[in-house]
């Protein structure tokens, strides 16, 4: 039997818009528009925990942790969802173009980021209901040990206005109630660590301390808050000095199980 066209394909997935076979047929389609080895659609809120729509890959690892780490507390770490919380305009955003200066040496992509096998990863972002951002991406990783390609970027490009509409045309019954910002996630974790290690944190001590686990270095951080390298290097000083520590690895273990209680 011949191999569907990609146009075939897409009009599958548009014909299975509002239907239990959307999402297969939408994995069909984007399989033979952009060649890649995994694929995971998440909807971001602004006042709960993302819920994972699609999962696929050719290899389980890439998921392993995906419920039990990532949509429990990781995501406040990844740089996509730093994409929902500053309403970063709908498009195509590649990891490797988003993510903080020092992401790979950060606690986030060692403990669980690299352990995906993941080699590279472009998003199609959009907002199928106010607050809410749908987020699909698709990934190489150890199976094909290859990254994106120009040739791959332009296609995926090129489809962004088609994955836009039919992502807000299914999901656009997903709902959000109240609005949540990074003042809330620092005012949560401020209040979390005084309850749990009787430890008192600045807002901007938090700030900061929030920064570093996303990956930042102190000139990244100094360049997102607007004061200088230096006076991170203050905040990041009294900062392990309040926590009892001596390194961001430590600073992770205290602070990421404290990323999961509800109240953030």
């Amino acid at each position: 039997m011949a191999a569907k066209s990609t146009e075939t394909l897409l009009a599958g997935a548009i014909s299975g818009l509002s239907t239990d076979g959307f999402e297969a047929a939408l994995c069909a389609w984007l399989s033979s528009s952009v060649d890649h080895d995994n694929i995971t659609a998440l909807a971001y809120f602004p006042d709960r925990a993302p819920v994972g729509l699609i999962t696929k890959g050719k290899s389980p690892v890439v998921h392993a942790d995906f419920k039990r780490l990532y949509l429990t507390h990781a995501y406040l770490l990844d740089p996509y969802y730093g994409l929902h919380v500053e309403q970063a305009p709908p498009g195509l955003y590649r990891m490797g173009d988003i993510a903080p200066d020092q992401f790979k040496r950060n606690e986030y992509y060692r403990d669980f980021y690299s352990k995906t096998t993941m080699l590279d990863e472009i998003a199609f972002v959009s907002y199928p209901a106010k607050g809410v951002s749908l987020h699909i991406c698709l990934g190489r990783d150890a199976c094909s040990r290859q990254r994106f390609s120009k040739r791959d970027l332009t296609a995926a490009h090129s489809i962004v206005p088609l994955v836009d509409v039919l992502s807000r045309e299914h999901w656009k019954d997903l709902t959000s109630e109240g609005e949540h910002t990074t003042t809330d996630t620092i005012s949560s974790l401020i209040t979390a660590l005084r309850k749990s290690r009787d430890i008192s944190l600045s807002p901007r001590q938090a700030e900061v301390a929030l920064l570093i686990l996303r990956g930042h270095s102190s000139v990244s951080i100094g360049l997102q808050l607007g004061i200088s390298p230096q006076t991170v290097k203050v905040f990041r000083k009294q900062l392990y000095k309040k926590c009892l520590i001596s390194s961001q690895a430590e600073l992770f273990s205290l602070l990421v199980p404290l990323l999961g209680v509800r109240q953030i």
